[in-house]
Formats: structure tokens, sequence, C-alpha cells
């Protein structure tokens, strides 16, 4: 029991690190087409299909290595509707922030306002699904090498 929780924290920890680099790209992609005037929702489109990529081949290549990886475009496009689902989780937390409770209380329709709603605490829930999904359905240990 002992050795399953370190590897697990082991691996929880890969995932940490893949995932606070991709969060950093997605952080400056996002506030960079911020800056340039692109619609909020927009922008975090496509800051996380940028850090999606980035965080893909982290995971496969470091985080999930031994899994089992046969088949690469299935695995990616996985990977990616998974992701999905995560940026549905993010966008949503946005669009409440911003849409949503931004009516009643326009200082919610700031960028800062907007960073916390959409890059904390959407990444935050969609972090923790991304997790469970990727090592239930996309990075599964191979069965020919894990140990019985």
């Amino acid at each position: 029991m002992r050795a399953r929780l370190r590897a697990l924290a082991r691996e929880a920890s890969k995932f940490g690190t893949v995932g606070a680099i991709a969060f950093g790209v997605d952080l400056i992609i996002f506030n960079l087409l911020l800056s340039t005037g692109s619609e909020t929702l927009t922008a975090k489109t496509i800051s996380t299909i940028v850090a999606t990529t980035l965080a893909f081949f982290g995971n496969r290549f470091w985080t999930w290595r031994d899994g089992a990886h046969t088949h690469m475009a299935r695995q990616y496009t996985t990977f990616f509707v998974l992701n999905a689902i995560g940026l549905g989780i993010a966008l949503a937390c946005l669009a409440i922030s911003h849409y949503a409770l931004g009516h009643f209380w326009p200082a919610l329709r700031s960028q800062a306002a907007d960073n916390i709603a959409g890059q904390l605490v959407g990444t935050a829930i969609g972090t923790i699904f991304r997790f469970w999904s990727y090592r239930k359905f996309v990075f599964r240990p191979d069965m020919d090498r894990t140990p019985v």
C-alpha cells in the first residue's frame, strides 16, 4: 500500500510539473491575446489549445512514459476531447463570472477577475477532472509492464 501511495505521489508530482508549465503558457498566451483586444472566451480557447498540446507531450513522454502507447493519434484525440471538457469547465467558470455575475457586479468584467475565474478557479476544477480522466482513459498502465 505504501509503495502504491509513493508511486501515486510521484505520478501526481510529474503531472503537476507538466501542468504548471502548461498553465504558465496558457496564462501568458491568454493575457497576451486579451491585451491585443481578443474576445475573452476566444482568447481562453486559443491559449488552452496551445497549452493542451504542450501538456500532451509532457505527460505522454514523461509523466506516463511507461504506459501503453500503441496509437498516438487515438491517444491525442482522447486527450484532446478530455481537455475540451476541461476547457468547458474553465469557460463555464469564466462565463459565469464575466457575463452572468459581471452583469450585476461590473468589477467581475475586469482582466483580473477573468484571470481568477478562468485561470485559477476553472483550471483548478478542470485539473482534478484531467488527472482522473488521463489515468483512466488516455495513459492507462501497460498491462505487460505492470507488476502483479
